[in-house]
């Protein structure tokens, strides 16, 4: 998932970090702002959802190409 959001966004990412914590948790975070949660929102992301959120935050003007359709 971090390789696919280096690739798709290397203008605007400087990195993706990696950071260990409980078990179970998994979140996704963009300058402190939660983009994902697997508690709030249940199981794990797939990546076109994980992409637009992102887009989103960071692009919201910019095109996912297929990944809109």
């Amino acid at each position: 998932m971090a390789q696919e959001l280096l690739t798709t966004f290397s203008d605007e990412l400087g990195e993706v970090a990696l950071v260990p914590s409980e078990a179970g948790t998994y979140e996704v975070r963009l300058d402190g702002e939660l983009l994902f949660s697997r508690t709030v929102d249940g199981g794990f992301p797939e990546p076109k959802l994980l992409k637009q959120r992102v887009r989103d935050h960071i692009a919201p003007d910019r095109s996912l190409g297929h990944i809109d359709r």
